[in-house]
């Protein structure tokens, strides 16, 4: 069998990418798994102290999940088009861990595994909604939320320099440029991440973002204003699966990790989900009050799904670090509704 040489392609892992492709051991050429052209390879046998690692910490059980399955599941790896059929992510592993004795084996989660974190945040939402607002009887590891904010630092490199933010017209007349920032403090009402009073610059990745973003009806214009932003230091709430790595930790870090995805992924949702503005004032206050803290670690702003177009969005912390480049009007031609059983 002549030699098979793996990606960072095949895995979708930063760490990976970062600590065994970067150097790689092979060279350069077509992956033998998922068939990337002219990308870093290395050998599978590389990667098996990694593995063997992550793998450790799960439980055999006769009613679970493969390991493909489970790790694609739980860390977003194998989610390459080609990898997503378990036949050729089973083929690599099987060569990594130099064993097929895994792959006959069904995996659930790890010892020790503690489910509560969600239960947890629910529970001090409810608190910060309908309960105590500033003296919370419930208590927040605020050590291990800036160590978690830490892993989902967006690469500025990869951010566009140009964002747009929309406005209706009330008028033919077009906003002047300068009127298409934050508004004043006075006038700064509750946002997703922003508190009464607390000006933020939302931000999105297009003009149909912006647009979408401020709900027009069909037959409105709205000016829409490009920015640019220097270089930031944001806290990515996209997928936080897909950006935090399991490997180079060791076994309880993984496992407690492992229990802190799902809360990150909260706040993700916190942040794009719809909300009635009648229910603003205090239904934002979670997602508020979280990325107070994430602004009070030093991060410029967050980066969030848009919930109304397929794009993305970024709160801005500070205003004024975006620089306004030019003013254009769009109309709004037609709006999408859809809609589902109410539960």
């Amino acid at each position: 069998m002549p030699d098979r040489f793996c990606c960072a392609e095949c895995f979708g892992d930063t760490h990976l990418r970062d600590n065994f492709f970067a150097d790689p051991s092979v060279g350069t050429g077509t992956c033998w798994y998922c068939r990337t052209e002219e990308t870093a390879l290395v050998k599978p046998t590389d990667l098996r102290e990694a593995f063997e690692v992550l793998v450790g910490v799960y439980e055999i059980v006769d009613d679970g999940l493969s390991l493909p399955e489970i790790l694609r599941r739980d860390w977003a790896l194998f989610t390459h088009p080609v990898m997503v059929d378990d036949a050729h992510a089973k083929d690599l592993l099987a060569d990594v861990l130099d064993s097929g004795d895994l792959f006959r084996k069904s995996f659930g989660p790890p010892s020790g595994y503690d489910t509560e974190n969600l239960t947890k945040w629910d529970d001090l939402r409810a608190e910060m909604m309908h309960g105590n607002r500033w003296f919370l009887s419930k208590e927040i590891d605020y050590d291990r939320l800036r160590y978690l904010f830490s892993l989902l630092i967006e690469d500025p490199s990869t951010l566009s320099e140009s964002w747009h933010r929309a406005r209706i017209m009330n008028d033919d007349v077009a906003y002047a440029i300068d009127k298409m920032g934050a508004p004043p403090a006075a006038y700064a009402g509750h946002g997703r991440a922003n508190p009464a009073g607390i000006p933020y610059l939302y931000l999105g990745s297009s003009p149909r973002t912006a647009v979408s973003e401020v709900r027009p009806h069909t037959g409105e214009a709205a000016c829409v204003a490009e920015f640019t932003i220097p270089e930031l230091k944001a806290v990515d709430l996209r997928q936080p699966r897909e950006r935090i790595s399991p490997f180079g930790l060791e076994d309880e870090a993984v496992v407690q990790l492992l229990a802190d995805i799902p809360f990150l992924e909260r706040l993700g949702d916190e942040l794009t989900r719809p909300v009635l503005p009648k229910s603003a004032p205090f239904e934002y206050v979670p997602s508020q009050h979280l990325c107070e803290f994430i602004k009070h670690c030093g991060y410029d702003g967050v980066v969030y799904r848009s919930s109304v177009s397929d794009g993305i969005n970024i709160a801005l912390f500070h205003p004024d670090v975006a620089d306004g480049v030019a003013v254009r009007q769009y109309a709004v031609k037609q709006l999408e509704v859809h809609v589902a059983l109410a539960t």
